[in-house]
């Protein structure tokens, strides 16, 4: 697993031994960060990362400009392994909340520019997960909340759903903001 752009481009990402996570492959998260690039500035933003996992993600988002990007996650191993790769950067502008993320989405307030939810594939009820970002306000008037989840999650009829992207097996859905009644 790398960095695929910006300062930290090719760096390497050694997550710990054993981890129960699964990391977005550089494939799709290269299609990923095409596809943002083109269309949302990065440089300057607020992000928050749900289900962090190894980080890498929210490593790209920092790599390309992110003013600040907070990443939650429950894992103990995972918390640490992030927390270490931030102080090896210097990475001032990168935060961790140990958390689990459905307690997390309950009681955090703040607005972001992009909102990306990684939950793991075999995780029920990540339909959830666009309200209960919409209805904590999480996201900015232009902000964007990004799903990655495995095909047979079906997120197409939730309120907010923009488009879907696929790579390989997984699925990114992107969501904007409900217009308030």
């Amino acid at each position: 697993m790398r960095v695929i752009g910006g300062k930290y481009r090719n760096r390497r990402i050694d997550p710990p031994q054993g981890f129960d996570a699964r990391p977005t492959t550089d494939f799709a998260k290269e299609g990923l960060f095409n596809i943002l690039h083109h269309n949302v500035p990065l440089e300057g933003i607020r992000v928050l990362d749900l289900f962090a996992g190894t980080g890498n993600i929210s490593l790209e988002f920092l790599s390309r400009g992110a003013d600040e990007v907070i990443s939650v996650d429950n894992d103990r191993k995972l918390f640490d392994f992030m927390q270490r790769m931030a102080r090896d950067l210097g990475e001032s502008r990168w935060r961790m909340v140990k958390t689990d993320v459905f307690t997390f989405l309950r009681s955090h307030r703040g607005t972001y520019d992009i909102v990306f939810a990684d939950p793991p594939f075999g995780m029920e009820g990540i339909e959830r997960i666009p309200t209960l970002v919409m209805e904590a306000g999480l996201l900015g008037e232009e902000g964007m909340l990004i799903m990655e989840h495995p095909a047979t999650a079906k997120l197409d009829t939730l309120p907010g759903f923009q488009r879907q992207r696929s790579y390989g097996l997984i699925q990114f859905s992107f969501f904007q903001p409900i217009a308030a009644p």
